[in-house]
């Protein structure tokens, strides 16, 4: 039929004054689409122009002519059919339990539109519903089958998606039904016996383990089986990567039936149970961690998955998360783009959506709650973070921890947040498996087809308190006398078998006790050690390992040659002539008498790392530029808009090289690039605060996942953070990176921390974490960078310091004596410092007369691991050294006079002594009057170059 058939086959019901109404309404439709009724919108963008009939009315509707009351009556109905496509989730049957709270709704009952079930049945079903892949014999069947099909144990919202495809695609497949799982007996016995493994791991560890904390998955049993069903999908479709990312709810039984973790490993993690030393039974499955360790329901796992005989493999990883329950989204965003990035060319890495598979699982509490959902989710379709759209699921209990829902948010559902980023929901039963299998069917499907992020929030219960030993019903004693009396998913779905006549009298009892007896013969088979104190493991040798042996240094010509190549320009660009004249000046930096600036030191540290075949990641504000414009690593052409990167024009380069301005985000974009660092430690991962301190807002990241999951999760990270610090004047928030938290953070050779004060210094140090990528000596940096210091030329380095010497950790000081060769015997004191202030220390002695006979001084480079041992070698040199001063800006309280106080304590000889000079405790990081700032740093220079025995620092 062709269109206009179509349209005339429509508009033909209607005439005379009927089709007058129309005619007038799709006039006023043309001027404003908006101005009329949104069912007669519908219909006109459904069928057209009103389009008339030649034929007499009584043939052209078998003489069912409508009226002008029909008119109005289709209208209604076409209201009630727009409602239950947008409302039907709010009377939908989605609540196993709880559900007394839920408000009245009249949007979707007829009436409330003027049209009874008896007006309903004498319209023809077409009419409102021309899509039906039923047979439907009038307008009532419709509006029930699509109430079925929209207010069931599944129902969807996405009438916020604003993608007129999308919603298409969405509509078409809920009301053809098309996404439903149709399930064979076996399919369905298979099912049924999973929800029974499922329960029963969870009863056999309470009987077992009494008293023991284990955050049973009991009311959502049949999360288990949606992630069956999607890494299923996955391995079909030869998805090389799913990554998963949960809180602790039902993770233990995640662990054992979605990532295969040994029944055996998880009955020895609960070995201080008083029955007996539990140890794995030989040839079950080992799984490392970290020296230190963790508790067992924050361990993850990984897990190859095949299809049939398919000798292509899935890989399942469940990330280890903390006790911080959401902060593992971005995590695993990172691990996703991680596995979906092709690095080994240069230019831009090029990404295959379809490599990988992120899924994560929330709490409901904690979706609404916790502020870094929405961060993650805001980086779903951005450039650099975008993973090709991620399956949600909200784990919807009903409670945070002892929490109800009307004290726990300002919406209506948890998974409210998600429609402000255009999210599609579905909310299921989670007593009704198939409907869940269903619902993550066509979450998969959606997420395959448009690579972009849905949810479902998946509607259980917590048939226990928060981790078993809690007593729920002091808070919640209306809902937990219901959950008390409800029965478990297993013996609902069996009984639903069972009448169905799928499975027969005593079968469900049978698979109980076979899943029940798997568990104890397992436990039984088991060995019994006798009881040890435990001891904590010893570190790995790259993790005790100096990082010296690493050779950083670069060939001057190969360099040159790097440095010219990236002042070059695609044919035809236009670049910003102000900034091509500043970027030229870079030309000459590597000749004999000149100096390279931090930022060209930094350009040329990548430049040679990418000629070396490692890929580079950058992120961060407005790093592209840099927060003070002196990086410049992606030019704007002044006519077209386009963009080049200069670091794309290394002809010789062997992987790719990625600089993206992240959004106004900490803990998220900390959270993703740490995670892309992890799956990816060949890329040379960089992550630049616009001011030191904002890294605070990512705490919980640095805190959980960069300082310890090495030590708690064997989990390798090379990642660097560029944090801007020091003290300019600016106030309290943009002088301090916060220095002492990293410092307080350090131990195990956790993470290397450093403040330099030349180019030089950074080059090496980039360099040096390039060199030890992939390698047991792996480890996160923490630099301290410069802010005035990025032009000031005492930060400058000369083309040798490049070429002939590596990293120093300790740097002599200059500025301090006026004569060739100072006379060491004649030295009291040892002035140390850190970064900026040392700087301006050595602005302060060329202005000076004195030759400082008595004073030397030497710039700690690296603070953690603090080179003791260098600075022993070093005091000796003094022979007559009376003291060690620590001079810093930063207040007593912070910075680093707390973390070397004590190693300096230790170096000292007899009769020597070890103090501060610096600003006093404060609470606030700094002063925010320029002027006050300037008078304390004067003050602070003026005394450690003053120094006399004792004194008074304050």
């Amino acid at each position: 039929m062709s269109n206009t058939e179509s349209k005339v086959s429509f508009w033909s019901n209607f005439h005379g004054p009927n089709m007058g109404y129309i005619e007038e309404q799709y006039e006023r439709f043309q001027e404003d689409e908006n101005a009329v009724d949104a069912s007669m919108k519908e219909l006109f963008e459904k069928h057209g122009a009103p389009v008339e009939s030649e034929r007499p009315a009584a043939e052209s509707s078998g003489g069912n002519v409508p009226s002008a009351q029909d008119v109005s009556k289709i209208a209604a109905a076409l209201k009630l059919v727009e409602a239950i496509r947008r409302d039907g989730h709010l009377s939908a049957d989605i609540y196993a339990v709880g559900g007394f709270d839920r408000p009245d709704t009249e949007l979707l009952e007829p009436e409330t539109y003027g049209i009874s079930k008896e007006d309903l049945e004498q319209l023809p079903a077409e009419w409102i519903w021309p899509e039906a892949n039923v047979k439907l014999n009038n307008a009532w069947q419709a509006i029930e089958t699509l109430k079925e099909r929209y207010a069931g144990t599944l129902s969807f919202e996405y009438e916020h998606v604003h993608n007129e495809r999308e919603r298409s695609w969405l509509k078409e497949r809920i009301e053809s039904g098309s996404y439903s799982v149709n399930l064979s007996t076996e399919e369905r016995k298979q099912l049924l016996y999973r929800l029974i493994e499922v329960e029963n791991f969870e009863q056999f560890l309470g009987k077992t383990f009494v008293a023991q904390k284990r955050f049973s998955i009991e009311g959502m049993d049949a999360m288990v089986p949606m992630l069956d069903k999607i890494v299923q999908s996955a391995a079909v479709d030869h998805i090389q990567h799913v990554m998963l990312g949960m809180a602790h709810r039902g993770r233990l039984n995640v662990l054992a039936h979605v990532l295969g973790k040994p029944y055996e490993k998880i009955f020895s993690e609960f070995n201080h149970s008083p029955e007996k030393e539990l140890m794995p039974s030989e040839g079950s499955q080992g799984i490392n961690y970290g020296w230190t360790g963790d508790v067992k329901y924050h361990f993850g796992a990984k897990r190859e998955v095949k299809n049939g005989d398919d000798s292509h493999a899935t890989r399942v990883t469940l990330s280890h998360n903390p006790s911080h329950l959401e902060f593992v989204n971005p995590v695993v965003q990172g691990f996703t783009r991680a596995a979906q990035d092709y690095r080994e060319e240069r230019g831009n890495s090029v990404i295959d959506e379809d490599a990988a598979l992120g899924v994560l699982i929330h709490g409901d509490a904690a979706f609404i709650g916790e502020g870094i959902v929405a961060e993650t989710l805001n980086l779903s379709d951005l450039e650099g973070y975008r993973s090709g759209g991620t399956v949600h699921i909200i784990a919807n209990n009903l409670v945070g921890f002892t929490t109800n829902r009307k004290d726990g948010r300002s919406t209506r559902y948890a998974s409210d947040l998600a429609k402000g980023f255009e999210i599609p929901i579905m909310h299921v039963n989670a007593d009704d498996p198939e409907a869940c299998l269903s619902a993550i069917a066509l979450a998969y499907e959606y997420r395959q087809t448009f690579h972009k992020d849905v949810l479902i929030d998946l509607v259980g219960y917590r048939r226990y308190g928060h981790n078993e030993i809690d007593e729920p019903r002091a808070t919640q004693p209306r809902l937990y006398s219901e959950i008390d009396e409800h029965p478990t998913i297993a013996n609902v779905y069996g009984e639903n078998l069972l009448n169905q006549g799928v499975i027969q009298d005593g079968e469900l009892d049978e698979y109980k006790e076979k899943a029940t007896s798997n568990l104890r013969d397992i436990y039984n088979s088991m060995k019994e050690e006798e009881t040890y104190e435990p001891d904590v493991q010893g570190r790995p040798q790259g993790v005790e390992r100096s990082l010296e042996e690493f050779e950083t240094v670069v060939d001057l010509d190969r360099l040159k040659t790097l440095n010219k190549q990236m002042l070059e320009r695609p044919e035809g660009f236009n670049g910003f002539k102000k900034l091509e004249k500043i970027l030229n000046k870079r030309e000459n930096m590597l000749e004999e008498g000149n100096k390279v600036d931090w930022a060209t030191a930094e350009a040329l540290a990548f430049a040679s790392i990418l000629e070396e075949g490692q890929p580079i990641r950058v992120t961060g504000q407005d790093t592209e530029r840099g927060t003070f414009a002196h990086r410049h690593m992606v030019l704007h052409d002044v006519e077209t808009g386009e963009t080049y990167c200069p670091l794309h024009g290394i002809e010789q380069a062997k992987a790719s090289f990625d600089i993206f301005n992240s959004p106004l985000s900490e803990a998220g974009v900390l959270g993703f690039e740490y995670g892309y660092s992890v799956h990816s430690q060949e890329t040379l991962v960089v992550w630049e605060a616009q001011f030191g301190d904002f890294a605070n807002a990512g705490q919980v990241i640095f805190d959980q996942f960069v300082s310890s999951g090495r030590a708690k999760w064997n989990e390798q990270s090379n990642m660097v953070f560029l944090l801007p610090h020091g003290y300019e004047g600016q106030g309290p928030e943009h002088s301090s990176a916060r220095l002492e938290r990293f410092l307080q953070m350090s131990a195990e050779n956790n993470w290397t921390v450093a403040n330099v004060t030349s180019a030089a210094q950074y080059f090496h140090l980039l360099r040096r974490q390039s060199a030890i990528s992939c390698k047991e000596e792996e480890r996160p940096l923490v630099l301290m960078t410069p802010k005035s210091l990025l032009r000031n030329q005492r930060v400058a380095s000369e083309a040798k310091e490049f070429t002939d010497s590596g990293f120093h950790p300790l740097v002599r000081q200059p500025g301090l004596t006026k004569t060739k060769k100072k006379d060491k015997s004649k030295v009291k004191t040892l002035l140390l410092g850190s970064g900026k202030i040392m700087v301006d220390i050595e602005d302060r002695t060329e202005q000076e007369e004195s030759s400082f006979e008595t004073i030397d001084a030497v710039r700690v480079e690296q603070i953690y691991p603090f080179p003791d041992q260098k600075l022993k070698e070093i005091m000796k040199e003094y022979p007559n050294l009376k003291e060690l001063v620590w001079v810093q800006e930063e207040p007593q309280n912070m910075g680093s006079w707390y973390f070397v106080e004590g190693i300096l304590y230790n170096l000292l000889e007899e009769g020597q002594i070890h103090r501060y000079v610096g600003r006093p405790h404060r609470a606030s990081p700094s002063v925010g009057e320029p002027n006050i700032h300037k008078t304390e740093q004067n003050r602070i220079i003026k005394e450690a170059l003053q120094i006399s025995k004792g004194g008074n620092s304050q």
